[in-house]
């Protein structure tokens, strides 16, 4: 290294190290006219109040990236063991008004901002939802890196930078319609680039097979269309403990600009149709796999995803370890979050093999070490499998190991029993058929050392089902982690009323350790904290129809009962059971039949996967029904019918809090775990719910008295698909009966004959998966149970409090903390203390 170079980096060192960032009012009012001013050039005229939020942003990412840099600094000072989070979805929301909740600092800015005519809220509102997540799965990855952040975990997540985040919904005529939600649009103030740090990511090709030079045979992977992987990492904070971690999201981009060979020909869009190639990866969140193209981009996404984070990863180690791989894997794991990322499996092993030249056995105890598997899902059509010739033709490599993988593994299958043909069948990573298929589930439970289900009841239903050969294979493998949420973001963020009257009873400890309400149980009785509690959700309420108002047009009354099924539209997840409950009222208020009527208000939101057309047909039957029940004069409000357009994690920091009544309906067995039952609970919201998913947990937790319980169980339903007979059922129930009539009858589609017969036919099938009509009595008694229950509005204050008190062990910090103690073994980590 020359000594110029030498100096050079000695500089840069010496000016990485600043002095610390006060967070005072003075000193944040000062950055922010600071970047306000002369980072973004703004002056007294100008009238964007998202140039407003940039400054503020800058701010606050300054005091982050201090914190982040020393965080990093220590875990390379401790050679800590890591962990590593692989998923597709990061369903991130907003990042303002949490980075500065878990920094100490939102009193400040509040301050600083007041000083010079700024209102803090307004200019949260102007940031832009980070929608790389479509539901649960998302969210739920999301809140994890909250929790690994708070708990000191050295964990690392690694996702996909798409361009174009999860679709913004608008309604037309009753429909969805999807439109591209260009989040980066304006640029993202939270991320860095990390150009440095760029991999290249293989496609195509061929395998070719060589002599290294002392005699071994090799492959390596040729004649490949090759895509670079550029990261920006993203600040994660714990909450107020000095740690930062990080999101690396990855970009695709071209190995070339342009074929200037071809652009001097004169065929500019051949000149930079790689381009385009390339980033198309990471352009659109979870493209529609309904056609061909769709599945090959969706599979390009998760190699892209999986072979770049490891790339990373190896890199990484192989700078900072001279000896080899020999404790690589007792110093990492990764862990992948459902099926999405399971091509890290065959890819750990071809970078081991064909990059480091490690042989398979040693290779395959490594990646057998280091792979954990969290499955989300109970329906075996999401458990992802795709094409052989696909594969074969995207990742030949790939496959070759793939092939390797399951017939090793198969010989463990059949010396364990001798003879059963039919189980290597069923257990074989390759679905044999008129087209093969590559199981990617089976390929990760193979592979890993760990399998997990995300509640108590999916858990143990994976390895009755799904899973129960590779159970009775590997039972040691398998264990269960409730899901959860965290705490800071989906109660003390979105919730600061109710936040600031929980620390007036109890203190704020409870912010980073949610057993702590458990405390508030001893105050439910107070009368005074009652009618405060009241009071508070009254105003969530207002909040929450303003809300409503500004985005539908609709006027909600807070002393209504707020019932709100919010999530994604799914058959599994029964809005149609909402509905017929819906459509059953409204008759009830028609026939005259409102005594002792409590007045109610439903909101219902979500998105319909792109090509999922049952889903899409219940988003239209809800706003027709809707519209009908809104317009009727004779119904006021006795029932107002919301379906809330374009559903993202900013409207749920606005709709958990004015929740009364927290709609959980799923078929019982099908819901894996569910998040939005957890986020409601903690906001208060009692919840009315099957015996499904975590229901179950949180009914065990709260109590039947706190707890509006129906329907079948997992158990009868499978038992009663065996006779089911929803005729007969309708014939035998007169409220149903006029609730299927008048959707037979054309009342809600008078002008569009036939628009729902697929959705009636549905649900009068005997060979409805979902038996949405066995449910209705028992929904619709128990709803009358829950209008009787809110009238008495101290005892329902009471029911709201302890469901907030019982809360506890639904925290992602639970979570995380038993994923650490049981799976990742790794060791909290203090930053050292910033000068």
């Amino acid at each position: 290294m020359t000594a110029k170079k030498k100096g050079s980096l000695a500089a840069a060192s010496a000016l990485a190290e600043l002095p610390s960032l006060p967070m005072d009012a003075p000193s944040l009012r000062t950055a922010f006219r600071h970047y306000f001013a002369y980072n973004l050039g703004r002056d007294k005229y100008c009238r964007s109040v998202y140039y407003l939020y940039l400054a503020l942003a800058l701010t606050v990412r300054d005091r982050l990236i201090e914190r982040w840099k020393n965080t990093r600094y220590t875990h390379l000072e401790s050679k800590c063991k890591h962990s590593y989070y692989l998923s597709l979805e990061f369903l991130m929301g907003r990042t303002l008004g949490n980075a500065m909740l878990n920094l100490g600092m939102t009193d400040a800015a509040s301050i600083a901002l007041h000083e010079l005519g700024v209102i803090l809220e307004e200019l949260s509102d102007a940031e832009h939802d980070a929608g790389l997540g479509n539901g649960g799965l998302g969210r739920l990855a999301a809140c994890f890196l909250d929790s690994c952040a708070t708990l000191q975990l050295p964990v690392m997540g690694y996702g996909i930078r798409y361009e174009y985040g999860m679709f913004r919904q608008r309604i037309d005529d009753g429909k969805q319609v999807e439109e591209p939600d260009h989040w980066l649009r304006e640029g993202n103030p939270w991320e860095v680039a990390r150009p440095e740090y760029t991999q290249r990511v293989c496609y195509g090709g061929r395998s070719e097979f060589y002599q290294t030079c002392d005699g071994r045979t090799a492959v390596r992977w040729v004649d490949t269309k090759d895509v670079l992987a550029v990261p920006y990492d993203v600040p994660i904070p714990g909450y107020r403990n000095g740690t930062v971690n990080t999101l690396r999201l990855w970009k695709a981009a071209a190995t070339d600009e342009f074929d200037l060979g071809e652009f001097n020909a004169g065929s500019y869009p051949e000149s930079v149709a790689a381009k385009n190639a390339a980033e198309n990866i990471t352009m659109v969140l979870y493209p529609n796999d309904a056609s061909e193209n769709g599945k090959e981009l969706r599979l390009r996404q998760q190699y892209f995803l999986a072979s770049a984070s490891l790339q990373d990863v190896l890199a990484r180690w192989k700078a900072l370890h001279k000896n080899g791989f020999n404790d690589f894997a007792s110093m990492n794991c990764f862990q992948l979050n459902d099926t999405h990322p399971s091509c890290a499996v065959p890819e750990l092993m071809r970078l081991l093999m064909d990059e480091h030249g490690l042989g398979w056995d040693q290779a395959w105890e490594i990646t057998s070490e280091t792979m954990a598997y969290t499955n989300h899902t109970l329906l075996p059509e999401a458990l992802e499998k795709w094409p052989v010739h696909l594969f074969r033709q995207l990742l030949p490599r790939i496959l070759d190991i793939i092939f390797e993988i399951n017939a090793r593994y198969l010989r463990e299958v059949a010396h364990r029993w001798p003879g059963d043909h039919e189980r290597l069948r069923r257990m074989s990573i390759i679905e044999e058929g008129e087209t093969p298929q590559v199981r990617m589930a089976y390929l990760a439970v193979a592979a890993s050392f760990s399998v997990n289900g995300v509640a108590e009841l999916h858990s143990r239903l994976l390895t009755e089902g799904l899973f129960r050969d590779f159970y009775e294979l590997w039972p040691k493998k398998f264990n269960n982690k409730t899901n959860g949420a965290t705490p800071r973001r989906w109660l003390a963020l979105c919730n600061p009323r109710l936040s600031s009257l929980i620390t007036d009873t109890i203190g704020d400890k409870w912010i980073a350790d949610l057993s702590e309400v458990l405390r508030l149980s001893d105050h439910a009785g107070d009368a005074a904290l009652r009618e405060r509690w009241h009071s508070v959700k009254r105003q969530n309420k207002e909040r929450l129809a303003a809300l409503v108002k500004s985005e539908c047009g609709i006027t909600l009354s807070p002393d209504a009962l707020f019932d709100v099924q919010v999530k994604r539209i799914h058959e599994y997840k029964r809005q149609l059971l909402n509905v017929l409950h819906i459509i059953h009222l409204y008759d009830r208020i028609k026939r005259g039949d409102t005594a002792d009527w409590t007045n109610r208000c439903v909101l219902i939101g979500g998105k319909a996967a792109p090509g999922y057309f049952m889903a899409k047909l219940i988003i239209k039957l809800i706003n027709n029904v809707a519209k009908v029940i809104n317009e009727d004069d004779e119904i006021g409000d006795l029932l107002k019918v919301v379906f809330f357009p374009n559903y993202r994690v900013s409207a749920l920091e606005v709709i958990c809090p004015g929740t009364d009544l927290s709609e959980q309906i799923s078929t019982a067995g099908k819901e894996a775990s569910g998040t939005s039952n957890m986020k409601f609970m903690m906001n208060g919201a009692l919840t009315i719910g099957t015996l499904d998913g975590a229901n179950i947990e949180i009914l065990e937790e709260v109590g039947e008295e706190n707890f509006f319980r129906f329907g079948l169980d997992s158990a009868q339903v499978e038992n009663l698909r065996k006779h089911y007979d929803p005729s007969g059922t309708i014939n035998g129930d007169p409220d149903l009966a006029r609730v299927i009539q008048l959707l037979k009858s054309s009342y809600f589609n008078m002008f569009e004959p036939g628009i729902f017969d697929p959705l009636i036919n549905s649900i009068t099938s005997p060979r409805d998966p979902w038996v949405t009509v066995a449910d209705f009595r028992s929904y619709v008694d128990t709803q009358q149970l829950v209008s009787q229950s809110y009238r008495d509005k101290d005892r329902w204050s009471q029911m709201s409090i302890l469901n907030t008190a019982h809360s506890g062990k639904f925290s992602t910090d639970r979570t995380i903390a038993e994923y650490n103690n049981e799976i990742w073994k790794l060791k909290p980590v203090q930053p050292h203390p910033i000068a």
